[in-house]
């Protein structure tokens, strides 16, 4: 489970063992910049199939929800624009909210089980979302408050909206691998964000830049999956419901995307901190035997 190296140890050789490589995958020794970009998706690719299943799963049941909670407030306005836009809004919101959270949980889960060299199933991953579910729900509801708190302030003037980018991303890299150290530690929440600023310390603007560099992909990638939609719409006619459907399915679907690379990375986060801070790579004499 790879526990937690003994507080003497926070720095130095740890006491905690070490874990089984599946060879290429994620090696287990301090990584490069370039390294911590690539990692996450040869994390990725090892779980393909399950993070595929799970996140086609997630996706669709969350947009059969929206186009149900959408078209029940349609109903009860007589079809009013306003009512339909503010209810298919509010739906997206709330169910891409959920579903990364999910995406979050298994992601992490699934990934910490390939670094050991025991992956797992879906059953498995969702097991141990639910054993953490209470610090994870925690994490969740304070990582959307600070991020909407924070680009909210910054966007009170245009000038400032760039540096809250990176105030953002300096409060997020402090608690970067927060989510692993709750998955595979069992902490609390208040443990697991300490655990997060103490593996962190010393790397805080390298994982502020990683993070940085992950919104510049995902944002690459949201101009033409959102604008196919659009697209289609011009081809087909701008039908209210399947342009709904075609947009908020593309929301969802960058949303757990962007959740899954995310969530990889902050698992190969954790085994690059820790290696520094704590020697999980050193194997020792008695241990080698």
């Amino acid at each position: 489970m790879l526990p937690a190296a003994e507080p003497a140890g926070a720095v130095g050789a740890g006491t905690g063992p070490i874990p089984v490589s599946p060879g290429p995958t994620v090696p287990i020794r301090p990584l490069s910049f370039r390294e911590l970009l690539d990692m996450p998706f040869a994390l990725i690719q090892a779980n393909i199939r399950t993070l595929a299943g799970l996140s086609l799963s997630g996706l669709l049941t969350a947009e059969a929800v929206i186009i149900a909670v959408t078209a029940g407030v349609s109903g009860l306005t007589n079809g009013s624009d306003a009512g339909t836009a503010l209810a298919a809004v509010l739906s997206t919101a709330v169910c891409a909210w959920l579903l990364r959270f999910l995406v979050r949980g298994t992601t992490v889960a699934l990934g910490l089980a390939t670094v050991r060299g025991a992956p797992i199933n879906w059953r498995t991953a969702l097991d141990q979302c639910v054993a953490t579910l209470g610090p994870l729900l925690v994490f969740h509801m304070w990582f959307t408050v600070m991020g909407i708190g924070v680009l909210a302030l910054g966007s009170l003037l245009i000038v400032t909206l760039l540096p809250a980018w990176f105030w953002l991303g300096r409060l997020r890299a402090r608690r970067w691998v927060a989510v692993p150290s709750i998955v595979t530690e069992q902490t609390s929440y208040r443990e697991g964000v300490e655990r997060s600023k103490l593996l962190v310390t010393g790397a805080e603007w390298p994982t502020t830049w990683l993070w940085l560099a992950q919104r510049a992909l995902f944002g690459l990638l949201a101009a033409p999956l959102l604008a196919i939609p659009w697209f289609i719409s011009d081809l087909s006619g701008t039908h209210r419901w399947p342009v709904i459907a075609l947009i908020t399915a593309g929301v969802l679907l960058l949303t757990t995307f962007s959740e899954v690379v995310e969530s990889s990375s902050r698992v190969v986060c954790y085994i690059d901190r820790r290696c520094r801070r704590e020697g999980l790579d050193i194997v020792r004499p008695q241990e080698a035997r």
